[in-house]
């Protein structure tokens, strides 16, 4: 049966996905071909807002996605990736998570095609419009439920975060304690640390790049100061097994001296008593 939505276009100046009646109305292949047509780029996007606010989501994203990999976790985290739920307008976060799904490479999300909304979101303000990251998309998100929503104000140095209850769609916030927001969906402690966001597991802050790398660094200036002493070690056992080795040779030497000097008496005393 040939699909009532197989025209369906998407609207390059306000891109959505189709509902999610269009959707299950459709084939496979009209999915497929609706979901390439999604465009992956960002026209409704803001303009930039600097370093700070580069740095914390892509650090943010790295420590997660490096110790969800190494704890062999299935989830999904991603930075600014066009997102889509059926029938709304496209959107990006600056981190999301999703949970119990392949990670790998996407050029989007799309919730029909994927098969579940995103779990975990992110904003991360610094310069741009505080009413939309802090009143509209928090409604909004909690209408599509993301079922966590946390904030990180760069520039004045605070976190929120917020979740939903079981029953409803309005988020509540998440009390902190000693300083940290526990994210459910994670399963990590969120806090502040001077300027820095940082994640814990259990007492532990999730190390990032620049502390790996000093941490690495300080590996291998330890092991190459065990070489330098291993070999300094080797060098002198083959010194003195060269001088064992010479003294033993010098030892065998003088024996057979010694050998040859009792041959040569025996041989004349024999002589001698003969005359």
């Amino acid at each position: 049966m040939v699909s009532r939505f197989h025209d369906f276009q998407v609207d390059p100046d306000d891109p959505r996905a189709p509902s999610q009646a269009e959707w299950d109305a459709m084939d496979a292949q009209a999915r497929a071909r609706v979901v390439d047509s999604l465009p992956s780029d960002f026209p409704l996007a803001g303009p930039p807002e600097g370093e700070p606010h580069f740095d914390a989501k892509v650090d943010a994203r790295d420590v997660l996605r490096r110790f969800f990999r190494r704890a062999g976790r299935r989830i999904y985290v991603a930075n600014e990736i066009p997102i889509y739920y059926p029938g709304e307008r496209m959107f990006a976060c600056d981190l999301i998570a999703v949970l119990d799904v392949e990670d790998r490479v996407r050029e989007r999300w799309a919730v029909s095609a994927e098969g579940k909304g995103i779990d975990f979101a992110m904003e991360i303000h610094y310069s741009g419009s505080k009413d939309k990251d802090y009143v509209r998309n928090a409604a909004w998100f909690a209408r599509l439920g993301i079922r966590e929503y946390f904030l990180f104000d760069r520039r004045r140095l605070s976190l929120r975060g917020q979740r939903l209850p079981a029953e409803g769609n309005v988020y509540r916030p998440i009390l902190p304690q000693a300083g940290r927001y526990t994210s459910e969906v994670l399963g990590l402690d969120v806090a502040l640390e001077g300027s820095r966001l940082r994640f814990f597991h259990s007492l532990a802050a999730l190390p990032d790049a620049t502390e790996l790398i000093g941490r690495l660094e300080d590996l291998l200036t330890g092991a190459l100061a065990r070489a330098d002493e291993e070999a300094r070690r080797a060098e002198e056992e083959a010194r003195r097994a060269e001088e064992e080795t010479r003294r033993a040779e010098e030892e065998t030497r003088r024996a057979e001296d010694a050998e040859r000097q009792v041959a040569a008496l025996q041989a004349e005393l024999e002589r001698l008593k003969g005359r």
